[in-house]
């Protein structure tokens, strides 16, 4: 996808325009970011995934037992008969990786990473049916798939921002309404974090939020240095061969963190290893247990491709790669390997592809490291074989 191409998506506006002006700055109202907008799962269905113990749903309840009730799920059949008929939202999480045709709909954000993209969220709602004003702390693009939704936006918030008290929602406890919009199927919003919003049910409603995957300071530096102490010998201490005599020997002097900081930047600072951690970590699925692979021998792959079998990522997986010197990392699902560089093709294939046959993987089964790499990522769980 060329950055300087007007896309529907972006209301006319390049990806370079979208990125450079708004992306991570101020909100964006797309009238017909989908024109014509086909729903691809109706309300009963994405209910029915919500009693499925796999899927990660809830429901909030804004006048329940107590003001915005929340129940989670997986659901029984009969909730939904016990329900009042207004003002109540069910949220079931990524329903891309359970409906193929919910996954479709990210084609059209290939203009930004793929390893960005958390997952797409839908939203059923009744009548006046929301979850409230709050914030995310990541960016999201919430497209209007079925009925109306009014949707308002407020100010800049952050961890101070006062919330009401609530066990499991964090709803804002002041609400500075800026601008206002009532969205209709096909039409979509782009609030960068931080954002305070608002969306409220005009109607029985569905809407699709594409979430994107945001670490925290927080969550980097604990998980990195986790990963990284893997690999740091015991010996490699603080130390202090250049000290000077003291003068008090109670006082932490300057120096000692000069030394100390030596010794973090010396292992921080190493590219490689840190490239091999944000991999992984950008490609953890959110569901792990959804990626189970199935043992399968080279000369049994082989067979099966020639005799038509196809090859497709797992839903729940996720892959990436980049480059490392004259070589090439491959993040899959969690999990890195090191390949060497003349695969860099069949890396993006892979990535890629919608599916993988004898067609498009013919000429990289001759190669014993591409095979083994396919015969890897089955056993692995990111591919499996169409029929299973």
């Amino acid at each position: 996808m060329k950055s300087d191409t007007p896309l529907q998506l972006l209301g006319g506006l390049t990806a370079q325009e979208f990125l450079r002006d708004y992306w991570q700055k101020k909100p964006l109202l797309i009238r017909q970011a989908f024109t014509d907008f086909d729903n691809p799962i109706s309300p009963d269905e994405l209910a029915g995934l919500s009693l499925e113990e796999e899927v990660e749903s809830r429901i909030v309840i804004e006048n329940g037992e107590r003001p915005w009730e929340m129940r989670r799920g997986p659901f029984a059949e009969d909730t939904y008969s016990s329900l009042p008929e207004t003002e109540w939202t069910l949220l079931v999480q990524a329903v891309d990786q359970f409906v193929p045709e919910v996954a479709a709909l990210l084609e059209s954000f290939r203009f930004l990473p793929s390893w960005r993209i958390d997952d797409v969220m839908i939203s059923y709602a009744t009548p006046g049916g929301g979850v409230g004003p709050h914030f995310d702390n990541y960016d999201v693009f919430l497209l209007q798939g079925h009925g109306k939704r009014n949707w308002k936006v407020g100010q800049m918030c952050n961890s101070d921002s006062p919330l009401i008290e609530h066990s499991d929602l964090r709803i804002l406890a002041d609400f500075e309404q800026a601008e206002e919009w009532v969205l209709e199927p096909g039409d979509m919003l782009y609030l960068p974090p931080r954002i305070a919003h608002c969306g409220v049910a005009v109607d029985e409603c569905m809407t699709y939020s594409v979430g994107f995957r945001a670490p925290s300071a927080a969550e980097v530096l604990t998980h990195f240095t986790d990963f990284l102490s893997q690999f740091l010998p015991d010996e490699d201490r603080y130390s202090d061969a250049d000290a000077k005599p003291v003068s008090d020997p109670h006082q932490i002097q300057h120096d000692a963190l000069d030394r100390l900081k030596g010794l973090l930047a010396e292992h921080m600072s190493d590219e490689r290893l840190l490239l091999t951690w944000f991999g992984q970590f950008m490609t953890e699925p959110r569901y792990p247990e959804l990626v189970a692979g199935s043992e399968v021998e080279e000369e049994d792959l082989l067979g099966g491709l020639e005799d038509g079998a196809v090859l497709i990522r797992n839903p729940s997986a996720r892959l990436a790669w980049s480059e490392v010197d004259d070589d090439l990392l491959l993040f899959a699902s969690g999990q890195s390997r090191l390949l060497p560089g003349h695969l860099r093709d069949l890396l993006k294939l892979i990535c890629a592809a919608d599916a993988l046959h004898i067609d498009n993987l013919g000429p990289w089964l001759q190669d014993e490291n591409g095979r083994m790499l396919v015969c890897e990522l089955i056993k692995q769980g990111s591919l499996g074989f169409a029929d299973e």
